[in-house]
């Protein structure tokens, strides 16, 4: 996959069509030019991520899912970053290696994926020695993912909804969990079981994130549900229950407040119910915007 893919673009399950290369923007609002709004070391990862060394991330411009409750709205709308070419993004892998990251994780990354594969071949080339993290939201189409192949270590997933009627409302994306669930296949198809090394960091694998969302709490026991009957321990949960409300004004009500700890520990249960072992949980309060980073070009 080259540069051209932007120009008639289908990089992700959207498949706008547009010519990036001419200005235009589809559902990921991004031109064919290279946009990041930070790299640096992030310690809020899952612990396998994160260390205590940080996992650095890379935090890109624009997206194609636009969750109206997205904790990262500054970036995902395009408000934030600067320009930068594939070789730039390079020497940043290296710097944020130079810098003792545990992984270079790549967040929001699906439709840089042309300037993603130049910069990591350019970066190994250069002796870029550390892991690969796609963290994406799981919406993701199984070609631009082949694509990858040999390129990420491990994949960070999101997954979102189970029900046409949430993705349709806050995502627009009534697909949802079909375009997921071939995704899912095609990252374990690469990276299969984890791999850690001597620190317990992840070096090889798939870590599937699950925000719960404010009423959905049905709808989140069939994602894990069906999460574990399909794949087991072979795969890692991440059980979040830091979604933070966010501006969301009247037409979205209900997402005005924080999950309950008796709705998070009720969907705890069931999953410690169905036998699920492999799985992170968060406890304290997660739920605030503290936790979400400043975008100011740092790295940049």
């Amino acid at each position: 996959m080259d540069f051209s893919a932007y120009s008639s673009c289908i990089l992700c399950p959207m498949e706008c069509r547009v010519d990036r290369t001419a200005g235009q923007t589809g559902r990921c609002q991004m031109t064919d030019t290279l946009v990041v709004a930070r790299a640096a070391l992030h310690f809020w990862e899952e612990p396998c991520l994160s260390g205590e060394e940080g996992s650095g991330t890379v935090f890109f411009s624009g997206c194609a899912l636009g969750c109206v409750y997205c904790q990262n709205r500054a970036i995902s709308k395009g408000l934030a970053g600067k320009a930068l070419s594939a070789a730039r993004l390079a020497e940043i892998f290296l710097e944020l290696q130079g810098k003792g990251a545990n992984n270079i994780n790549l967040v929001t990354p699906s439709h840089f994926v042309p300037h993603i594969i130049a910069a990591i071949r350019a970066a190994r080339g250069e002796g870029l020695s550390i892991p690969v993290v796609y963290n994406c939201g799981g919406y993701e189409k199984v070609e631009t993912l082949k694509a990858l192949d040999g390129l990420v270590d491990v994949y960070l997933p999101d997954f979102k909804y189970m029900s046409p009627e949430p993705a349709v409302k806050y995502s627009r994306c009534g697909d949802y969990f079909e375009v997921a669930a071939a995704a899912l296949e095609e990252m374990m198809r690469q990276s299969g079981r984890a791999e850690f090394d001597a620190r317990g960091i992840m070096q090889k694998g798939v870590i599937v994130r699950h925000l719960a969302l404010p009423g959905y709490l049905e709808d989140s026991k069939n994602i894990i549900r069906y999460l574990y009957e399909t794949y087991g321990d072979a795969i890692t949960l991440s059980i979040m229950n830091q979604y933070t409300p966010m501006d969301t004004g009247a037409a979205y009500p209900e997402l005005g407040r924080k999950i309950t700890q008796a709705e998070y520990d009720a969907l705890i249960d069931f999953a410690v119910g169905l036998g699920v072992k492999n799985a992170y949980v968060q406890e304290g309060d997660t739920a605030s915007e503290s936790f979400i980073p400043a975008f100011n070009g740092e790295g940049v």
